[in-house]
């Protein structure tokens, strides 16, 4: 009784200890992609043009980041946006995948004594520390000494559960079983979303002779089995382009522990006649499996791409106008990158929104019932991507951001504001475009060529306005702003020559009155609008006092 009590005990305690390990992994992780997540992703971008390129910076960025689920998210990312092709992205995961044993290597030695010399160096980093990427260095130090640290509490409070009957029964029922260990193991990945935390965990286990070596094989097995589902389950919603590459890449996994799990009874003597401890046997078997499976696939990865495209084939409206283009999700923990994602994506909105601002004008001048039908659809369209990008910048301000980052989050939030905002507008210039028809009114061709005028005026300006959201040119938000008076001034002269019209008793300047006073108010409420964009860029610049622009401006 007493030794299951203290099984108990020890269990309980290893359970934490693994959430410690895995706390550990996430802020390593989290502290590597904050501080260094743009350069990873260049040196992926960069390293496509071979798959032996490809494979290596999969290595490289995955001893980094010490995680391959998150290289796999950027990979899929790019291949979503059609910036990698299948074939160079499989070939980066074949290199993922022994980079995560490579970081297991170096977890397997005894490194127990840095643990509290990298905690303390990492919190006084973090404490003392103004500059973002050095506080990101702090906080990847500290999870580094908290994973070295949980590993060695598993290790010694793993001792006691050796002399559970319980556990022993447990555990000798699983090397009987080697199908249900496996999928135990997978299970335990897909829930930690870590296969290199389960690794060590078993590498732990096996060291204290808690299960046997033919047992910790088959579940690091399972573990790479397991590590495949995190990717797959984050892609469902990204596009077949990113399906392709988590389940190419699952696709091999499952190939070669089908092979080598078979096999799995006959390796301990083998290991053991490279290295005798049980923590080097099971993490050898490790990088020899996914080392086999780089030195295998890295051939086979055109062949995979292609019989991906025959499985997985692109479907109509895969690339719909509704779904966002540029708003990885898997950049948000990198701002700099993120903010460069959700200003593309509104700049596509701003392209919808221009295209709405050209068609308005045929509607207004020609009857076209067909074409305000495809505007006003395109106005929902905008609105969707408007709560789209939103909510993604939402996520970027939620992370550490330092104040230019936080001045292009105001920038871009003003900018889709003022986008939807006028995508609004130019519905209700369609709604009076369709009663002015409906009612058989006609404008006169004075009247028609003011609106006209105007609505050139206004829609020349919206492209200006989007040059300076892209640029910050302050010149050009200077000129953009300095248009508001010429657009002002020229409303008023064509209400005045309006009202002169009635005063002569022009019969259809009388019948069109209202619509024709509210298609001038409400294109000049869309260049109201489109001159705000430009009030972010002056005032980071300090070009703004607090009721005008400064002298001069």
């Amino acid at each position: 009784m007493v030794v299951l009590v203290s099984a108990t005990h020890a269990l309980i305690q290893i359970l934490g200890t693994v959430a410690l390990l895995l706390w550990g992994l996430h802020m390593v992780r989290t502290g590597i992609v904050r501080g260094f997540g743009a350069q990873l992703r260049t040196l992926i971008g960069r390293s496509v043009s071979n798959r032996v390129k490809a494979m290596l910076a999969g290595i490289g960025v995955t001893m980094v980041v010490q995680s391959s689920t998150a290289t796999a998210l950027i990979v899929s990312s790019f291949a979503s946006s059609g910036l990698i092709k299948a074939a160079p992205a499989l070939a980066v995961m074949l290199g993922a995948d022994v980079g995560t044993t490579l970081v297991a290597q170096i977890l397997s030695f005894d490194l127990s004594l840095l643990s509290p010399i990298l905690i303390l160096t990492g919190v006084v980093m973090h404490k003392t520390l103004e500059r973002t990427l050095y506080r990101q260095i702090g906080r990847s130090t500290i999870g580094l000494g908290l994973m070295l640290l949980s590993l060695k509490i598993i290790v010694a409070t793993s001792e006691p559960m050796r002399d559970s009957p319980v556990l022993a029964s447990v555990f000798t029922s699983l090397s009987d079983e080697p199908l249900i260990a496996l999928l135990l193991a997978a299970l335990l990945t897909w829930m930690a979303h870590s296969s290199l935390a389960v690794v060590l965990l078993v590498m732990s286990f096996a060291s204290t002779g808690m299960v046997s070596i033919s047992l910790a094989l088959t579940m690091v097995l399972g573990a790479n089995l397991g590590g495949v589902l995190p990717p797959i389950m984050a892609t469902m919603n990204e596009g077949v382009l990113a399906r392709r590459v988590t389940f190419g890449n699952a696709a091999f996994k499952v190939i070669s522990v089908i092979v080598c799990l078979p096999l799995v009874e006959f390796l301990p003597g083998l290991l053991e006649q490279l290295e005798g401890s049980a923590i080097r046997q099971v993490v050898n078997f490790h990088t020899a499996f996914n080392l086999m499976i780089a030195l295998v696939f890295i051939f086979l990865v055109p062949v995979a791409a292609k019989i991906s495209e025959r499985l997985i084939p692109l479907q109509d409206g895969i690339d719909a106008p509704e779904h966002p283009r540029f708003l990885d999700t898997t950049a948000i923990d990198t701002p700099a990158v993120a903010l460069n994602c959700a200003a593309r994506e509104a700049l596509r909105m701003g392209e919808y929104v221009e295209t709405m601002m050209r068609g308005v004008i045929t509607v207004i001048q020609e009857t076209d019932k067909k074409k305000t039908v495809e505007l006003k659809e395109m106005d929902n369209l905008v609105d969707r991507l408007y709560e789209d990008i939103k909510l993604y910048v939402t996520k970027i301000s939620r992370q550490e951001v330092d104040e230019p980052e936080s001045q292009r989050i105001a920038e871009i939030l003003s900018f889709a504001t003022n986008l939807e905002h006028i995508g609004d507008i130019i519905e209700n210039l369609l709604d009076m475009a369709a009663k002015k028809d409906k009612k058989q009114l006609r404008f006169s061709d004075e009247g028609l060529a003011e609106i006209s005028k105007l609505h050139a005026k206004v829609a020349a300006n919206l492209t200006l306005a989007m040059t300076v959201f892209m640029s910050g040119d302050i010149a050009v938000a200077h000129q953009l702003v300095k248009q508001k008076r010429v657009i002002n001034a020229f409303e008023r002269r064509v209400t005045e020559r309006h009202m002169q019209r009635l005063s002569q008793g022009r019969r259809e300047s009388i019948e069109t009155s209202a619509l024709h006073m509210d298609m001038l108010r409400d294109l000049r409420r869309i260049h109201s609008h489109i001159t705000a964009v430009a009030y972010p860029v002056l005032d980071a610049a300090g070009e703004l006092k607090k009721s005008r622009l400064k002298k001069g401006a």
